[in-house]
């Protein structure tokens, strides 16, 4: 996995290439999850993420940067990348939890069903390079 942080940049490794998960980018992908959650569906939760993630079904991944240790979630951005699905990083696992509607931190979402975030996951997924 090739990442590093320059400013508010994060260069993540995902969906056949790079996604500038900037500032800008994670509110998006945060927007995505509560849209999702109102109209479509996601897995909360590392474990859930991991098994959508192999089984095929997630559209869009998001996780929080700030999970430690960073080896519960450093496997994500490899296996989003390997079945071509993209992967946003978001600095905190508050803010992620937030969006998923859960009163707790969470270190990883996917989005199984769009709902009308199919716009922004689709915005998103054009900011990869190829």
């Amino acid at each position: 996995m090739e990442r590093s942080e320059v400013g508010h940049f994060y260069l993540t490794v995902s969906g056949g290439g790079i996604i500038m998960a900037e500032k800008g980018n994670a509110e998006k992908a945060l927007e995505a999850v509560e849209l999702a959650r109102s109209t479509g569906k996601i897995k909360k939760g590392t474990n859930e993420t991991t098994k959508a993630l192999e089984r095929g079904t997630a559209k869009l991944v998001v996780y929080a940067k700030d999970v430690q240790p960073a080896e519960v979630v450093m496997h994500l951005p490899l296996l989003a990348k390997e079945k071509g699905i993209p992967c946003i990083e978001v600095p905190s696992k508050e803010e992620l939890g937030a969006a998923a509607g859960i009163k707790i931190p969470t270190g990883a979402i996917a989005i199984i069903a769009e709902g009308e975030a199919k716009a922004i996951i689709k915005d998103l997924k054009g900011g990869a390079a190829v």
